[in-house]
């Protein structure tokens, strides 16, 4: 009787699952029966943008926390996956830093091409998902949205690759409740323009704080105040930006800080972290963890040691991204499909409990650059995934963090090699605080269809 995979969400890390088999099949491998639930009305995970906030058209939270104006922080070059190139993908070398709509192209045209969209059930979110040890199938329930109709299926396997950064962690202020201004979390943040000629405060100290902050600026923000827990970011910032320590209060439009210091506001972006959130799973088989490299209770950061049928994809913080949910996706798959055997329990946890020590262990960025790519670099010599350079690669990501200690206004104008074909990113036609316009026709230079 053939195996049922259920893969539930339908973005990077979901569709490097259903991509990794697809592959297989291709080499002439029997695989098991996939079925991917998706809550979206298409795949694409975060890059899917929407205007939406809140709650969607059906009443399910707006899993999108992206924004218009946004670009890669990070070089493309360090997140390309090893079997499809970005020059494959656009038929020429584009520029190292591409806007959202680019990079959203480029995921999507690599399953697009695969063939594997009749496995993904759009508009279907997972309600519950019950494992039975008599039978040893999960029970898996989801909601057909555009029918309003529940439904139950079983399944082998289930592979949990619904993200964790679209459900917001929101701290509370005094003060707050009476701020006379806007107040939103960095999830619900859409256009920096609504801030031009603004005093806007900023909580937090990591990457959606300095992104939203220097988006703002370029839009026309008036100024940008960061406010941080335990120490600033510490860059090289112009005129007009500052760091102050953790907000005490605010009375009225003015920000009380920790040092003493006040400020007068007019906006509150609360870019305070996601929180890993498996609703539709019980507690013996959830995952309960802050953001980090190495979440606990997982094997090869993948396999839930307590039941290694349950599998996560995409569930630690990223260095590596799009090229890491492969490394995984791969490995899965090859347990799956019976290549690759499974340890005892005993031998999970310990392995666990060794990677999970050595990143406790790291003490700057560049030990974590290091510890992610011995991590993926474990992986990926288990399977049949084409050859990534990651030694390469953690030598850009390097490079990338000299670069915006450098500047923080200009590290988006670098280029890089490809470390796939070697060819040299072409610097972008407009410097990036000048490239106001961030579709995918503008960055590409390429003439706009008529409306």
């Amino acid at each position: 009787m053939t195996k049922r995979v259920c893969v539930i969400g339908a973005g990077p890390s979901g569709l490097a699952v259903l991509r990794a088999f697809e592959s297989a099949k291709q080499k002439g491998a029997e695989v098991p029966e996939l079925v991917c639930f998706e809550k979206q009305g298409n795949w694409g995970g975060l890059w899917n943008y929407t205007w939406r906030t809140g709650l969607d058209e059906y009443g399910e939270p707006v899993h999108c926390s992206m924004y218009r104006y946004l670009w890669s922080n990070g070089p493309k070059e360090c997140l390309e996956f090893a079997d499809y190139s970005f020059e494959e993908h656009f038929g020429r070398p584009i520029p190292s830093y591409p806007p959202r709509a680019v990079l959203a192209d480029y995921i999507m045209g690599r399953v697009e091409k695969s063939g594997v969209r009749p496995y993904v059930r759009f508009r279907t979110p997972v309600r519950s998902v019950e494992y039975s040890p008599e039978t040893e199938k999960f029970t898996v329930t989801v909601h057909d949205l555009p029918n309003d109709k529940v439904y139950s299926e079983e399944f082998d396997y289930v592979v949990t690759a619904n993200g964790h950064f679209s459900t917001p962690n929101i701290p509370e202020f005094e003060g707050l409740q009476m701020f006379p201004g806007r107040v939103l979390h960095a999830h619900d943040f859409r256009d920096a323009l609504e801030f031009k000629g603004k005093d806007v405060l900023l909580i937090g100290a990591s990457y959606s704080a300095e992104d939203i902050g220097v988006q703002c600026h370029k839009y026309g923000a008036n100024s940008i105040t960061f406010s941080y827990r335990t120490s600033p970011m510490g860059f090289d910032w112009p005129e007009g930006f500052e760091e102050k320590p953790l907000l005490q209060k605010l009375v009225g439009n003015v920000a009380h800080f920790a040092d003493g210091s006040t400020k007068k506001i007019d906006a509150v972006v609360l870019c305070t972290g996601y929180l890993n959130y498996y609703p539709f799973l019980p507690d013996e088989l959830r995952l309960q963890t802050r953001n980090r490299l190495f979440p606990p209770n997982l094997y090869k950061g993948i396999f839930w040691v307590d039941n290694p049928k349950l599998m996560y994809i995409g569930a630690q913080d990223q260095y590596y991204t799009f090229n890491m949910f492969d490394a995984q996706a791969w490995y899965a798959r090859d347990v799956m499909l019976g290549r690759i055997a499974l340890p005892s329990k005993e031998e999970m946890k310990a392995d666990s409990e060794k990677w999970v020590a050595m990143e406790e262990a790291c003490e700057d960025p560049e030990q974590e650059i290091d510890f992610q790519t011995d991590y993926v670099r474990d992986l990926l010599e288990k399977t049949d995934y084409p050859h990534l350079d990651v030694d390469r690669v953690a030598e850009l990501f390097k490079e990338w963090e000299h670069h915006k200690e450098a500047g923080i206004l200009t590290y988006r104008d670098r280029a890089y090699p490809s470390t796939l074909t070697g060819t040299m990113s072409p610097k972008h036609h407009t410097v990036w605080m000048k490239a106001l316009d961030d579709s995918l026709e503008a960055f590409l230079n390429v003439p706009q269809a008529a409306e």
